[in-house]
């Protein structure tokens, strides 16, 4: 009788290509997902170091407008707390504005980005409020260039950015008083202009201490703001040496801010 002989059985698995392939797929995913966040974050990353180079802009007792060590930047003397109907327009002596009568409810102007212009006489208010408001030309400001200005904006307290249909250089800067037009959006005076001119506290805008905060439908609606109107104003138009229209929201309140005239309460209360 022969003795069985013991057979050796080897399971042999195949390559688990399911498994790899899985793994690739979420490598692939992982990569992009990262490429993605670094292109798309780059302005936002690189925004701190353009302020770190632009530090040497704020300003001080001893250097009260440094500004004026900018160069481009022009400047004009306005009157402050002017006000006009909403109804009402203001023939404005530049373009963009950056000073003069406007109307009495300001453009919020707490890091907002208007996607369309906005009427050139609630901008102008926010100036007035320490704010820098970031204007371009939507033909010649697009993509990379957009996101480097919008960088400088979105979410950042005193400031606002807004298209400005016609404008005669791809972007200009504006704060009460003050001018800057330039041609690239990588160009560091953006940030010295800004850090020379935000909420500076010395003088250079009419209401320190105002708020830029939204006043809200049937004032301010940053999400449906009063539009841009483009044509040349009438003459019926206000001029710069306008001294102000009765009824006009916003009248000057004391403490020195212009805010909007109390609610009225209902009979009774």
């Amino acid at each position: 009788m022969k003795a069985a002989r013991s057979t050796s059985v080897v399971s042999k698995k195949g390559t688990p290509w399911g498994t790899i392939i899985a793994v690739v797929a979420v490598v692939a995913l992982a990569a992009s997902v990262f490429t993605y966040y670094m292109v798309q974050s780059a302005p936002k990353r690189g925004q701190a170091d353009r302020e770190a180079a632009a530090a040497s802009y704020a300003p001080s007792a001893q250097d009260p407008d440094p500004s004026k060590r900018i160069p481009g930047v022009t400047t004009a003397t306005y009157t402050g707390s002017v006000h006009v109907l909403p109804t009402e327009r203001v023939a404005y002596d530049k373009t963009p504005p950056f000073g003069g009568p406007h109307d009495g409810f300001w453009a919020a102007c707490n890091g907002v980005v208007y996607p369309n212009a906005v009427r050139n006489e609630n901008m102008v208010h926010g100036l007035e409020h320490g704010a820098i408001w970031i204007t371009y030309n939507p033909d010649q400001v697009k993509g990379e260039a957009y996101d480097l200005l919008r960088a400088r904006v979105a979410q950042k307290p005193f400031m606002m950015l807004s298209p400005y249909p016609g404008l005669d250089k791809p972007i200009s800067l504006q704060s009460w008083g003050h001018q800057l037009k330039l041609d690239s959006a990588d160009d560091p005076r953006i940030d010295q202009f800004v850090a020379a001119l935000r909420t500076n506290p010395n003088g250079v805008y009419p209401e320190i201490g105002a708020s830029c905060d939204a006043l809200g439908p049937g004032q301010f609606d940053p999400n449906n703001p009063p539009p841009f109107d483009p044509s040349k104003p009438g003459p019926d138009a206000k001029p710069m040496d306008y001294k102000g229209s009765t009824g006009a929201q916003g009248e000057q309140q004391p403490g020195g801010m212009n805010q909007p005239p109390p609610a009225s309460k209902p009979a009774g209360q």
